[in-house]
């Protein structure tokens, strides 16, 4: 009879034998990690227990390229570059009420390339104008990365030329939304491009 897998979806906190389980590695290399600094949590006042929040155990997963479906997150990362603080604010906000997404930020072209090899975002909501390099340049270095093949790009500006829409798109921008934008008209656009269905 196979064992039925534990779901940890709902877990907040997390036992080194259960952050174990779910890393499938010993108990010794969480208890390792976690004493060396690489895996931060707190100690349960009085013993000599540990105990790793949620958060902390996925950031671990993911630098260390443990799958995360394990812990059950089902979240889709989506990570937003734009230049402009209240834009970036606008759709972090809208993402981050929804429920289904995992948001990350950046303000240049520069700390984009950084954020999607360490982020690895489902779907990247990219300004086409950014203080450093155009969005152009930024499509290209996503597909020409071999771990970004499935990453969607939604392309957004306010002054962007019919024929640029077109250089977009063979870059590699797999949608482009004008600005001003209906938040709205955002949300169903990403479902469209993580194939999610409509809330």
């Amino acid at each position: 009879m196979v064992a039925q897998q534990k779901d940890w979806s709902d877990k907040k906190v997390f036992t080194t034998g259960e952050a174990a389980k779910v890393c499938k590695v010993s108990q010794q290399t969480i208890i390792r990690c976690f004493d060396s600094g690489r895996l931060n949590g707190f100690r349960v006042p009085g013993s000599r227990f540990r105990r790793i929040p949620r958060d902390e155990l996925i950031r671990f997963m993911r630098d260390n390229e443990i799958p995360l479906e394990a812990i059950g997150s089902t979240r889709k990362r989506i990570l937003i570059v734009d230049d402009e603080p209240e834009i970036l604010s606008l759709i972090t906000d809208l993402l981050e009420n929804d429920g289904r997404f995992e948001v990350c930020q950046a303000t240049t072209g520069y700390d984009a390339g950084i954020e999607t090899e360490r982020f690895k975002p489902h779907l990247i909501v990219l300004d086409y104008m950014l203080p450093d390099i155009n969005g152009n340049i930024v499509c290209q270095r996503v597909r020409s990365s071999e771990t970004m093949l499935n990453t969607r790009i939604l392309c957004v500006s306010g002054v962007v030329e019919s024929t640029e829409v077109e250089m977009l798109k063979s870059a590699g921008a797999d949608d482009f939304l004008k600005k001003p934008f209906d938040l709205r008209e955002m949300i169903t656009r990403i479902e469209s491009l993580l194939e999610l269905a409509a809330k």
